[in-house]
């Protein structure tokens, strides 16, 4: 097949896994403002209901150790699938659930399912489009999973004040992941081998063979460090805030969930500029400015006395965690080119993981000594991020030049 002839067929594939990002995204966030509907029907506290997050995100973080090897080895697209109609199955079986940890399992399941999506479809981009431009191509996909996240928070947040609640939210995602999963077979069983694994030897490696690939690069240590420290002060404080401007400003779960949409509008205005961005600033300009608009960010939340304000900050925090992951992910999709699914695996694991982590320990603090340390920790450890990765690709750029 000619380049000129594969082009279409990247282009149409790179649509549907956004749209598959989507639906990832979506159920990333959805439960984010139905934090305090789980508190209130099954009788538990904000931090005991965070459990449905935090499940999720341990068991997403976790199977990124087996799908990224397996897509390696046996084709992307075509687990993407598979994680899809997992998925949907999943959401029905939560949205059912008669008890809290019912739920919290199904959630489990669900995450465990979801975590062939996102990751798997950066590293097929990471496969067939050159490293120069890549960035704008995630980029293009990224703009699947944003939506998708400002669309979970928005969903969530309607729910949240019906009498549908969280299972009729639950229950729509399970409907809209079978459709896409029916629509991307689709398109796979078409496209056939246009879409199966590149050649490289990442093919013939075992597991321990592929991850070792891995972490034998240098550079991978401190790409997979970073996406943890955002997993931790970013992700995990993020699914907390629609309960901290209900609880603050006695605003609806509707209004906080619709204002928290914005930071993935932020993205979005990232995901517009990202070819310009990457040209006008280059990576160690972006990551710098990314903590600082999210440290501000964080304090701006904290600090602000009007409620309505805090949209506006969103879509700043938005942006600058965009300026920061993009550039991040971008790299994880070049640690290890030979096993490149099991490299954006071992980063989504780390990020989710990180998630994971970042829930819970915001959780306790909230439960014993409010909102406000959770905040105050998460806007300067995100500054800091960003000004340590910046030094990095300094340090790492210094010593790429020829001496």
């Amino acid at each position: 097949m000619t380049p000129a002839a594969a082009s279409p067929q990247r282009d149409s594939t790179i649509i549907l896994l956004a749209c598959a990002a989507f639906v990832s995204g979506a159920a990333l966030r959805i439960g984010d403002p139905l934090i305090p509907r789980f508190a209130a029907d099954f009788a538990v506290t904000p931090g005991m209901a965070g459990r449905v997050i935090y499940a999720f995100s341990i068991a997403y973080g976790l199977m990124q150790l087996v799908y990224g090897p397996l897509g390696d080895r046996y084709g992307k697209p075509m687990l993407i699938c598979i994680a899809l109609f997992g998925g949907a199955f999943a959401a029905a079986a939560s949205a059912l659930a008669p008890r809290f940890e019912i739920l919290v399992g199904g959630r489990i399941v669900w995450g465990m399912a979801a975590a062939g999506i996102i990751p798997l479809g950066m590293a097929w981009i990471g496969d067939r489009v050159p490293y120069e431009r890549r960035q704008a191509t995630l980029a293009r996909f990224l703009t699947g999973t944003l939506s998708g996240m400002m669309a979970g928070q928005l969903v969530g947040g309607l729910f949240g004040d019906t009498a549908a609640g969280w299972r009729g939210a639950f229950l729509t995602m399970a409907v809209v992941y079978a459709v896409v999963g029916l629509l991307l077979l689709r398109h796979v069983r078409q496209a056939a081998g246009a879409t199966g694994p590149p050649v490289g030897t990442g093919a013939t490696q075992s597991y321990g063979q592929r991850i070792a690939a891995v972490l034998r690069v240098r550079w991978a240590h401190v790409v997979l460090f970073a996406v943890l420290a955002e997993g931790i002060f970013l992700f995990g404080p993020l699914a907390y805030m629609p309960a901290y401007l209900h609880h603050r400003h006695g605003v609806s779960l509707s209004t906080a969930a619709a204002l928290m949409m914005l930071w993935a509008g932020g993205g979005l205005l990232y995901a517009l500029a990202a070819r310009r961005l990457v040209g006008a600033l280059g990576e160690r300009r972006m990551v710098w400015l990314g903590g600082v608009l999210m440290g501000a960010g964080v304090i701006a939340w904290w600090i602000s006395p009007l409620w309505v304000l805090a949209g506006p900050i969103a879509l700043l925090v938005g942006f600058g965690t965009y300026l920061y992951h993009n550039t991040l992910q971008t790299h994880a999709t070049q640690m290890a080119p030979t096993v490149r699914g099991t490299a954006v695996a071992l980063f989504a694991f780390c990020l989710f993981g990180g998630q994971a982590l970042g829930v819970l320990l915001a959780g306790i603090t909230i439960d014993r000594v409010g909102f406000a340390p959770m905040l105050a920790v998460a806007a300067v450890a995100l500054t800091l991020s960003g000004l340590a990765l910046a030094h990095a690709l300094r340090r790492r750029e210094q010593a790429q030049k020829p001496q």
